[in-house]
């Protein structure tokens, strides 16, 4: 079974506050990584994460995602991608000293995309990975636009790219909050196409600057691609909760809100 796992920028750094890192969480994370492997060897994974309070501040004050034309604005582009690289290290580094081996594949270094949408992305070197038992490890990292000059690419945005390439069996977005919630506050277990429209005003963004659209953009891109890869089933849920990561490696599919075709 293949899966893919973000580790959303909410979870793993203190969105308000820039380059506020949160360690325990991304060590605790690793460790029931490490557990849940343990449990299923066979078990395949690719690692995502957001870049947080590390790249977004930086971002959001380039405006990078709206576009990359000026040579002012070029310095940003790299400032952002130095920034997301330096939080990636740090979750590397978690990964490795809790046994896993992780490898990590930087998304800019080979992406194109346009307005945004990851058109291009060299998928080989991972897909290899995967075969040699490796974990690959990617980000939310800026990358060059056909249409923009420069852009971010979102840690969604890769994975909608790859999950084409490699077809996961599921997806799963860890952040701070227990999934989707109604108006009411409480988790809706499952969003398809056509139950969208009845939750969609009370879709929101997580706490802080996200400058890749929060939880709206989020439902939204990843019903779509469940729409192109039917059998996947992409979970929403809280990875501030532990053992709540290992319990959905392991194959609990009533933890969040399940995302699903229909």
């Amino acid at each position: 079974m293949l899966i893919f796992v973000k580790l959303g920028g909410s979870l793993i750094t203190d969105k308000r506050v820039r380059r506020a890192v949160r360690r325990d969480v991304i060590q605790r994370v690793a460790s029931e990584i490490t557990q849940a492997l343990a449990e299923n060897p066979s078990l395949q994974l690719v690692i995502g994460h957001g870049s947080g309070s590390f790249g977004h501040f930086s971002a959001n004050a380039h405006q990078t995602a709206k576009g990359v034309q000026t040579a002012e604005q070029w310095h940003g582009f790299a400032e952002v991608a130095f920034e997301a690289a330096e939080l990636n290290q740090i979750v590397l580094t978690a990964l490795r000293e809790a046994g896993l081996p992780a490898m990590k594949f930087q998304p800019s270094a080979t992406a194109q995309s346009e307005s945004g949408k990851v058109v291009s992305l060299d998928a080989r070197p991972i897909r290899l990975s995967l075969q040699r038992g490796l974990i690959p490890l990617v980000y939310g990292d800026v990358g060059f636009d056909e249409i923009q000059g420069g852009t971010i690419l979102s840690t969604e945005a890769i994975f909608f790219y790859l999950a084409r390439v490699l077809s996961p069996d599921r997806i799963i977005l860890l952040g701070e909050v227990e999934g989707v919630l109604d108006a009411d506050g409480k988790v809706i277990s499952t969003i398809t196409p056509s139950t969208l429209p009845q939750i969609e005003a009370s879709l929101g963004g997580s706490g802080g600057i996200d400058v890749t659209g929060g939880m709206e953009t989020k439902v939204k891109d990843m019903l779509a691609l469940t729409a192109e890869v039917p059998s996947l089933r992409i979970q929403i849920a809280s990875g501030a909760r532990p053992h709540l990561l290992k319990n959905l490696l392991t194959g609990d599919l009533t933890i969040g809100t399940s995302l699903i075709s229909g």
